[in-house]
């Protein structure tokens, strides 16, 4: 492209020239199926979908792993109420950290002596601490990897989407007018990747009367199902707005969470 400054590590685009910047896992481990969950926005509850997509293919049988990629709001040891930190392996490597049910974590949150502290660091090296999670941790043996990305389509979702070999993307939205352009720069994003769109989770969905089991659209009624149309999307799941979710997240049990998402989990166990 006669544009083309020959520097990939800064562009979104595929073309013939583009340099291969996977990196490797380390030879103790091996991850099958990476999936990325994302969204044009932020707030919308990637780390709540990302934790539950993790705890439902665990409770399901499979070997599942979290790498906390959002290296400046980690949420999800809290969720799962982690508060031990990960160990260095003969000065080479790290030990993910295991929850009670087994699933196996990393997060930046793992290695701060006060999980309270800021991340203050600039774009390449957050960057390069997402790399670090894939190279430098023993995985040992993953079925499935959930990577939780920060909202947008910048350093963090790039170097995920160039270095790590992500077999799909979930995309995370809410019911509201501007959920097409939310979703569409995921979308487009992706497809400048390469990358396919296994499914849409809408957010706050709705609000379910625990009295008359009659569902209240609080933010108005879906347009979902015709957004993922739009862009060719045809498998659709939706989470309500449940006290329940805040509750288990505050209180690191969200591996109690009920059975939700059954057309996504569905899609990505059967990849």
């Amino acid at each position: 492209m006669s544009e083309c400054t020959h520097d990939c590590s800064s562009c979104g685009k595929d073309c013939s020239e583009r340099k291969d910047f996977r990196e490797k896992l380390n030879e103790l481990s091996k991850v099958k199926k990476v999936i990325g969950v994302v969204s044009g926005k932020g707030g919308v509850g990637k780390s709540l979908v990302t934790s539950i997509l993790a705890v439902l293919t665990n409770r399901k049988g499979f070997n599942t792993a979290i790498l906390d990629a959002d290296i400046t709001g980690p949420s999800i040891p809290k969720m799962f109420g982690i508060t031990e930190k990960a160990r260095a392996i003969d000065d080479k490597y790290l030990a993910p950290v295991k929850t009670q049910k087994g699933i196996s974590m990393m997060s930046i949150n793992l290695l701060l002596e006060n999980e309270n502290d800021p991340v203050v660091w600039r774009g390449p090296v957050i960057a390069g601490a997402v790399k670090q999670f894939w190279t430098d941790v023993i995985w040992q043996d993953v079925d499935f990897m959930f990577v939780d990305m920060p909202p947008g389509t910048g350093d963090v979702p790039l170097t995920v989407f160039q270095s790590l070999p992500v077999d799909g993307i979930i995309v995370v939205a809410s019911p509201q007018d501007l959920v097409s352009m939310i979703v569409g720069k995921a979308v487009k994003m992706a497809g400048l990747m390469n990358i396919p769109i296994l499914g849409i989770v809408e957010n706050m969905s709705y609000f379910e009367c625990p009295d008359c089991k009659k569902r209240i659209h609080i933010f108005g009624e879906s347009k979902m199902q015709e957004t993922a149309k739009e862009f060719g999307i045809d498998t659709v799941d939706y989470l309500p707005i449940n006290p329940e979710f805040a509750r288990l997240s505050d209180d690191g049990a969200i591996e109690n969470v009920g059975e939700f998402l059954p057309n996504v989990v569905e899609k990505i166990v059967n990849l």
